[in-house]
């Protein structure tokens, strides 16, 4: 157990060295756009690491392979039908992004309709990271942890005691990482971690094969087609309690559309590229990695159940963590503890750094302190991260009542606004009489009746209750804007825009986004009753 430790200390700490060095001077992290933005001069390959990081982490590693582990391969649909949308955003969505010259998406939001409807999104963006998405990483990545290291047994302590001690440890680090080199830091760190993550994920599967194999992969591939042929179908049935396939086309499009094209946590990412060009590179890029991330991030739950029979069923998000220390040799757990860190560690700190810029931005500057100079900017966005980072601690041990599993509990928490969100960017794109009462209530309108949903449907699926609510959002927006509509409709040339980078797209991007599609296509009929699974 020391060499396991020691070798995770050693790598955790290299790995920070490395990226500590390699932003020290590049950028002034003591200024507002060097610590949150990084300077916005971030290439392809770093934006790119810095999304995947940012979206990857033990609550989707934990969670959905801990609902592979009970439904199968329908659960790829959380990554494989994003790169859809994720071609989306590179072919539409960033372009339009980058000719408002904005640095949060809230900004783009006051442009269009005004500082309270900003300010409400703002606010709306902040409490779910705070309550939910930072605490559920948090919890996750403990979970991972103390089976890796034990710390319950090496202590004797409960393991609701030893998680919330690895908690505790994992947020200090977090926050200590953005008090060093803000965004840029951690988008280094990032990219060096991602290969290790890409390496170490792959890894577990192959090894379990190889175990169910008794030795041999391909005897492995064989006892899982053979045995539980039904879990390699992506298809969910019609009252799938993880993905119905009506679904796909409608709540699950429309649930992709708002984290990758209008979710701050992303999008922000992506406005620290030097250029346009290069925020499209590295968004295509993320769309191929997701497709193949499936294969570590959905393929180990069936692996799980080929190995462990019904065991989970009751406690499915603790399926993985025990494939983990099933097929690794002890060598190897210091490794991918290191690894595993990378990824909480990313989104722990990527989520806290957007939220700490929408605070600074949105509420700080304009309200508290409308005199504030750029140093004081970038210092209040350092006291939030702790601030922020405390309550994330204190809330994450009570996780662990998300009775619906950690990456489900995230999803619907989202919920609360994503539509109406989604609705107000493309209305901003597309219609030109939407107007703020129209934003405000549609805002209104879906989180009461979203949260009477939880309510009086709570035995239907909450995508199919998203896919209803766009529609009826949608209707809102159009019907309160037209009995609102005053004066002539917005025309982004009446806007004067402060371009800071280059905003000529990429020439390939469309042929590039069309090519991603038809793999999602065709990644679908493979794991299908057409491809390698049974119904």
């Amino acid at each position: 157990m020391f060499f396991v430790i020691a070798s995770f200390a050693i790598i955790v700490c290299l790995i920070g060295f490395i990226a500590y060095k390699k932003t020290m001077g590049q950028v002034d992290t003591s200024s507002s756009e060097g610590y949150f933005l990084g300077g916005k001069s971030l290439a392809a390959p770093v934006v790119a690491g810095t999304i995947i990081m940012t979206n990857l982490s033990t609550e989707q590693i934990v969670g959905q392979n801990g609902q592979s582990y009970v439904a199968g391969m329908q659960v790829m649909a959380w990554e494989v039908t994003s790169a859809v949308a994720i071609a989306l955003l590179a072919a539409v969505f960033l372009p339009k992004y980058f000719r408002y010259g904005i640095n949060t998406i809230s900004d783009f939001i006051e442009i269009r309709y005004d500082t309270a409807t900003k300010r409400i999104v703002s606010i709306l963006f902040i409490i779910t990271y705070m309550v939910s998405f930072m605490p559920v990483v948090l919890y996750s990545g403990a979970l991972v942890f103390n089976k890796l290291f034990r710390v319950d047994q090496l202590l004797g302590i409960s393991q609701l005691s030893a998680v919330t001690l690895m908690v505790i440890f994992i947020g200090v680090v977090g926050v200590l990482y953005l008090f060093l080199g803000g965004m840029t830091l951690s988008a280094y760190s990032d990219t060096i971690y991602q290969f290790g993550l890409i390496i170490g994920g792959l890894a577990i599967p192959f090894l379990g094969l190889k175990l169910l194999g008794g030795g041999s992969f391909l005897s492995g591939i064989e006892h899982v087609t053979q045995n539980t042929p039904e879990l390699l179908n992506s298809i969910g049935a019609v009252d799938s309690k993880i993905v119905p396939w009506p679904t796909l086309f409608t709540g699950m499009f429309f649930n992709n559309l708002f984290f990758w094209c209008t979710n701050q946590m992303i999008v922000q990412k992506a406005f620290a590229a030097r250029n346009l060009k290069e925020a499209q590179k590295g968004a295509l890029i993320v769309g191929t990695f997701k497709i193949f991330g499936a294969l570590f991030l959905v393929f180990p739950g069936v692996v799980a159940r080929n190995m462990f029979g019904d065991q989970f069923l009751s406690l499915q998000d603790g399926a993985y963590p025990q494939l983990v220390v099933d097929v690794l040799p002890q060598w190897a757990m210091g490794l991918f503890g290191a690894v595993i860190f990378g990824a909480i560690l990313s989104s722990f700190a990527g989520s806290l750094s957007s939220t700490s810029t929408l605070f600074a931005l949105d509420f700080y500057k304009p309200i508290i302190n409308k005199q504030a100079t750029d140093k004081q900017m970038a210092r209040i966005g350092k006291i939030t991260n702790v601030s922020l980072g405390i309550i994330s601690i204190i809330v994450a041990p009570f996780i662990s009542k998300a009775g619906s599993g950690l990456y489900a509990f995230v999803q619907e928490f989202n919920g609360l606004y994503n539509m109406p969100l989604l609705i107000m960017i493309l209305c901003a794109f597309y219609y030109k009489e939407a107007t703020a009462i129209g934003a405000k209530t549609t805002m209104i309108f879906h989180v009461v009746v979203y949260a009477l949903s939880k309510i009086v449907l709570r035995d239907v699926h909450f995508l199919y209750v998203l896919s209803g609510l766009f529609f009826i959002d949608f209707l809102v927006m159009i019907v309160v804007s037209k009995l609102t509509f005053k004066g002539k409709g917005f025309n982004l040339s009446d806007y004067s825009i402060a371009q800071e980078v280059e905003v000529e797209p990429w020439s390939k991007v469309t042929i590039c986004s069309i090519i991603i599609t038809l793999v999602v296509v065709g990644t679908y009929l493979f794991f299908s009753p057409m491809g390698i699974a049974s119904v």
